[in-house]
């Protein structure tokens, strides 16, 4: 059973191995743990589990492949051991609600119940008032209505079991899933390199104790504060197609500028031509030469594009593509020129990875780019920073 968990884990992309099956047979034989379904799912989850990215992952082999061996036993009942059961009643209902399941007996007699059910019980069960299935009002099944039920597994609809049977507690960690700014912020810091310039205005703790050591008497010692001293320029695509990305944008843009002291911004719609600008509001009046930016930011700074790269092809390629003004100058040339500029360049894009084949204008975009294209997702973004750190 252990060795068909280390393949199913493996299988599923989290890196186990054979040293950490060992470790947790070991763990298993000098008794760490109680000998509770609950405790050897965190044992395990902690010896395999490096990465918070993988814990709804590791939920789902876990689960699949638990269920399944004990499924395989004599008695199905089993699937639901009782000492899982009553760890989390204990746990999370209250006197009053352990008091209310004496309507259906005792606790032990709604257990036995459950168990004989599901050993008489042959193939899938819709509706009715005993058998387990869905949408009837059996104490046990799924999606039915019952005040005192036991929820086996889909979805809660009227908030009524009293055990929720396999509830992943980390779905919100999955690497697959779009960003909020607290983990776009993680991801960020990898870009991080720290250097102390500026004036002195932060106490050396270190400095004073060995002055104050070596001269007898009591050395004060300042020194600048340490920061972040990566320089970022951010160029946004804004409109059209970019609205329903808008929120995750923002994140983004709100993470950003919290992480990085040196950071400069400028909007640009679908493409970046001979003109960018700071303010939507004011885009047709006010805008930056994009020349000037060339000029005016050196080549230290690491250049992100976010966008979604979805357009014309024109747009890109001919001059007097786009579909604002009459550019003179193609959208290909002022990409070249930028990360000719900036080396150490990377595109994000918004839109889910399995849409880019549908779109022209994105592979015109990720050549352009030499293929630094990365999903605007967790592992995306982590990808990218790894990217940026890779060029001085």
């Amino acid at each position: 059973m252990f060795l068909a968990f280390l393949d199913a884990l493996r299988s599923a992309g989290i890196p186990a191995s054979l040293k950490e099956h060992l470790l947790l047979l070991d763990a298993l034989d000098q008794e760490v743990i109680e000998e509770t379904p609950e405790a050897f799912y965190y044992l395990a989850r902690a010896t395999f589990v490096k990465d918070e990215g993988l814990l709804d992952r590791f939920d789902q082999v876990f689960a699949r492949v638990f269920r399944g061996a004990l499924a395989g036993q004599a008695l199905p009942g089993a699937e639901i051991p009782d000492a899982w059961l009553r760890a989390v009643a204990q746990k999370y209902l209250s006197p009053e609600e352990m008091a209310r399941i004496e309507s259906l007996g005792s606790w032990d007699e709604i257990m036995d119940t459950l168990k004989q059910r599901l050993s008489e019980q042959q193939g899938r069960h819709q509706g009715g008032n005993k058998w387990i299935g869905t949408g009837g009002t059996s104490p046990y099944g799924n999606a039915g209505y019952n005040p005192e039920g036991v929820r086996i597994g889909g979805e809660s609809v009227h908030k009524r079991a009293l055990k929720v049977w396999e509830a992943r507690e980390f779905r919100n960690f999955d690497s697959t899933r779009e960003l909020g700014t607290r983990n776009i912020k993680v991801a960020l810091r990898r870009l991080r390199r720290f250097a102390r310039e500026g004036a002195a205005d932060e106490l050396d703790i270190a400095g004073t104790i060995d002055g104050t050591a070596r001269r007898g008497w009591l050395d004060v010692r300042m020194r600048p504060e340490r920061h972040n001293a990566v320089k970022l320029l951010l160029l946004l695509d804004v409109g059209g197609s970019m609205d329903p990305f808008v929120t995750l944008v923002e994140e983004l843009f709100s993470a950003a500028t919290t992480e990085f002291k040196n950071l400069e911004f400028f909007y640009f719609h679908n493409c970046p031509y001979e003109g960018l600008w700071k303010d939507n509001r004011r885009r047709h009046a006010e805008r930056t030469p994009t020349a000037d930016v060339l000029h005016k930011f050196g080549h230290d700074y690491k250049l992100v594009f976010v966008g979604d790269a979805a357009m014309s092809p024109y747009e890109i390629t001919h001059s007097g593509g786009s579909v604002e003004h009459m550019n003179e100058e193609s959208g290909a040339t002022w990409l070249g020129r930028l990360t000719a500029t900036y080396p150490a360049a990377a595109w994000l894009n918004p839109m889910p990875e399995q849409y880019w084949q549908q779109g022209q204008s994105i592979g015109i975009i990720r050549g352009l780019m030499n293929d630094r294209m990365y999903p605007l997702t967790l592992a995306g973004l982590d990808d990218a920073m790894r990217e940026l750190s890779r060029k001085r």
